[in-house]
């Protein structure tokens, strides 16, 4: 039966160590009437506390009405994205579908500008969906570094200034 087969994945160190990934979680059958200010809340605190334990940077996140999305980087040779995300979807208060959908950026992908050109992508898709005249106005996404709570979600700089920072933090230990 489909929806008890899992989606393929990479081998487990492509989602270690420096790794790139776009993740997508689906909310179990499709569910709305969850997103809100507290889920957003506690959203940001427990991805805070995945950030940290498995030494990640979230570039860009989305929580859009029946799904999300998020740029995960590896900080530091111990990252572990795998784990990083069972932790997440554990920990969160809301039922999702069997397995995340992952993309590993390759090479190419984890260039500056065409890295910043996906988050920028997956920061539009509130407008895109018709949810708000600009991706400005919608209140749920943002990027997450540990350590740099004024983080500018809107520049690309800002996040990639704060991430090296948090490497930086990470190596000294």
């Amino acid at each position: 039966m489909w929806n008890e087969r899992r989606l393929p994945r990479l081998p487990p160190e492509y989602y270690q160590g420096p790794a790139h990934v776009l993740w997508t979680y689906v909310a179990k059958d499709r569910r709305t009437g969850w997103l809100n200010d507290t889920f957003h809340a506690t959203f940001r605190e427990v991805l805070l506390h995945t950030c940290a334990r498995y030494h990640l940077g979230c570039a860009r996140y989305v929580l859009m009405p029946d799904h999300l999305h998020l740029i995960c980087v590896g900080a530091s040779q111990n990252s572990d994205q795998l784990k990083s995300t069972r932790f997440l979807r554990l920990h969160l208060p809301l039922d999702w579908q069997k397995q995340a959908h992952d993309h590993v950026m390759n090479e190419a992908e984890r260039e500056r500008n065409a890295f910043t050109a996906a988050c920028i992508y997956l920061r539009n898709n509130p407008e895109r969906a018709g949810l708000v005249e600009t991706a400005q106005d919608w209140l749920y996404a943002g990027s997450l570094v540990p350590g740099f709570p004024n983080l500018d979600e809107w520049d690309s700089a800002s996040f990639w200034k704060c991430f090296h920072a948090y490497q930086k933090f990470l190596e000294s230990d």
